[in-house]
């Protein structure tokens, strides 16, 4: 399968396009001629600006959504432009919630494979082929399409830089979903935005987890200190969350949020490979842990063997002390 053009579906929050849609329209400058991007939503004719600084040429715009989850009247919207034959060679959805919902109902309306959990993605012999981490990411598999395109590819957040490349703004075309009956009956009613502090766990600069060597649930205030000093963003384990100590949107992991903070700190985990999916590729890893042998030491750049109820409160009363 060539690939000549690739669309990739721009999930807009807040009047901008996500990070990882970002990323992922970076990639594909590198793998086709052709970049052009999916959006929805009353925020999309504002975003093309940002779009095209990017390298998308064309914005597809479903419009608005009038209330309706984007999963069915998007991948509507987008079968019917391959249909017509005025479709992409490949499509790249970000691994969110819509992005995921999004991916599923198009390739079940295509009757076309999808590929998940994608981490890498490069061009070879005509083609696109993926990397995905297996067995908690200590092996990686290759795979490829062979059959009739459009190739449908779901791709892990931060497994590529989000690079601007000074392009002119996208021109925006219209991209109305064809009626879909029964199917897009449900609507969104309400919204709620958990309350924090700080910023977002998977873009912070510096991100602080706790794990179950905290030993209990009071114990992550000091997390969550020390990541205020530090002007970043506390994240966890899947073994305390999954203990009810922190809510599941701290969660950093193979099912939880990636992670490429310039410093991550590892406060008592243990390293599973499960956690080390969603931070492995930090640029400086600091762990502290008091077994000398766990297998966070592996990746750290810089280990403190040492519990971390005395090592933390000496480097919180450091930070303080610096003002």
């Amino acid at each position: 399968m060539s690939v000549d053009k690739i669309w990739v579906l721009a999930e807009v929050v807040d009047g901008a396009p996500i990070t990882t849609s970002l990323e992922l329209i970076t990639q594909a400058r590198s793998l086709a001629g052709t970049v052009e991007a999916v959006a929805w939503g009353d925020a999309t004719p504002s975003v093309a600006a940002t779009l095209g600084e990017y390298g998308v040429t064309t914005v597809h715009d479903v419009g608005d959504l009038g209330g309706a989850l984007p999963g069915v009247p998007v991948a509507a919207a987008i079968a019917a432009a391959v249909a017509a034959g005025a479709g992409p060679d490949a499509v790249l959805f970000p691994a969110t919630y819509d992005g995921r919902d999004i991916a599923g109902r198009l390739s079940a309306k295509l009757d076309r494979p999808v590929l998940t959990n994608v981490v890498d993605l490069i061009a070879d012999d005509g083609g696109l082929v993926t990397q995905h981490a297996i067995f908690g990411g200590t092996q990686v598999v290759s795979a490829r399409f062979t059959g009739e395109g459009p190739g449908i590819y779901v791709v892990r957040a931060k497994s590529f830089p989000a690079e601007p490349s000074g392009g002119a703004p996208a021109s925006a075309v219209a991209a109305p979903a064809p009626d879909t009956g029964a199917t897009n009956a449900a609507r969104i009613v309400a919204r709620h935005v958990e309350e924090r502090t700080g910023p977002k766990l998977d873009e912070a600069a510096v991100v602080v987890s706790g794990g179950r060597g905290l030993g209990e649930r009071d114990s992550y205030a000091l997390i969550e200190e020390l990541a205020t000093l530090l002007r970043g963003a506390a994240g966890a384990s899947r073994a305390i969350v999954d203990a009810g100590w922190v809510p599941y949107s701290h969660q950093v992991g193979q099912t939880g949020k990636t992670v490429k903070p310039t410093v991550y700190l590892a406060c008592g985990i243990s390293g599973a490979t499960q956690h080390l999916v969603g931070m492995k590729n930090s640029k400086n890893i600091v762990a502290i842990n008091k077994d000398a042998d766990a297998p966070i030491f592996s990746v750290a750049d810089l280990g403190i063997v040492g519990d971390v109820h005395k090592v933390l409160p000496k480097l919180i009363d450091a930070l303080k002390s610096r003002g």
